[in-house]
């Protein structure tokens, strides 16, 4: 079933668990994140971020997510332009990420404010994002400089009015030197919690440690991101299978299964396999009435 982002992290942030956001780029990886997430009985985000080809990915995103049995939220990640959210809103998107990190403190605040204003009145969800996270491979999660001031994170949420805050705190994108597990500032993320009261969004799950990610999901941390350990579980499948005499099917299927395998490791991990017997489809509700799936 099709949801918001807003509600799945409402549930995983009371009952302490985190919900897996797992980029897709084509059918077959957007049909495996759904089927681990069936299988898991987890609620999921599936996060897409290829511009200008929303339109297509929705065709068949949307009506997969609206048949599954579980919980599913579809978030625009990583959005860049007031145009690119407002093509994701038309779409049918249930959540976009504004991310202006690079932006000045008050240029952020400002331009995610005209997103979130528009969002609303859609009924879509907006995720920020304060303090920078960078890549991996560059060692960006080893300058303090750039994490989330808990001070800066209160009022940034109080100004803005977003639903979900993705938070620096010593993760980043893409794949970390070999034998690197970055250390993330739990100090720091208690000292956010104190202050905001939104879920939080930790970026740059893929290779953070199984003991970093699985404490933080016990925290306010309700969605984590997972890119790169997907992207390369299925590259790595579909290389050691080796292609000499096979069907392009067949690759697909090898990508598909290890996609889905990894998928389903993390939901475990994140605590949020088993979490979607507490939902139910209702039936749309008369204008004005706010709207839940939980029981």
């Amino acid at each position: 079933m099709l949801v918001t982002m807003k509600e799945l992290l409402k549930d995983a942030m009371e009952e302490g668990y985190a919900v897996c956001a797992s980029n897709v780029w084509y059918e077959w990886s957007t049909q495996a994140a759904l089927d681990a997430a069936e299988e898991s009985g987890s609620p999921l985000i599936l996060n897409y971020n290829y511009m200008p080809n929303v339109y297509r990915f929705m065709d068949y995103a949307k009506r997969w997510a609206e048949k599954v049995s579980v919980p599913v939220a579809i978030n625009h990640d990583h959005g860049a332009t007031f145009e690119e959210a407002m093509h994701c809103i038309h779409a049918g998107f249930t959540s976009v990420m504004a991310d202006r990190s690079d932006l000045p403190f008050e240029e952020n605040i400002r331009q995610v404010t005209e997103i979130v204003k528009a969002a609303h009145a859609c009924g879509v969800t907006v995720e920020g994002e304060l303090g920078h996270v960078g890549e991996a491979d560059q060692e960006d999660n080893l300058n303090t400089a750039l994490y989330t001031d808990p001070d800066q994170a209160a009022e940034y949420v109080d100004r803005t009015g977003v639903d979900c805050l993705a938070v620096a705190i010593g993760t980043a994108h893409g794949k970390y030197n070999k034998g690197i597990v970055p250390k993330i500032d739990f100090d720091r993320l208690r000292a956010i919690e104190e202050k905001v009261s939104i879920p939080l969004v930790l970026h740059g799950g893929s290779g953070g440690g199984d003991e970093n990610l699985g404490k933080a999901a016990k925290t306010h941390i309700c969605k984590i991101n997972v890119f790169t350990d997907l992207h390369d579980a299925a590259k790595d499948a579909m290389i050691e299978a080796g292609f000499e005499g096979k069907y392009l099917p067949e690759i697909d299927d090898i990508a598909y299964f290890a996609y889905k395998d990894k998928l389903k490791y993390y939901l475990n991990l994140f605590g949020s396999a088993g979490k979607a017997k507490k939902y139910r489809e209702i039936a749309p509700l008369e204008e004005g009435t706010e709207r839940s799936v939980l029981k």
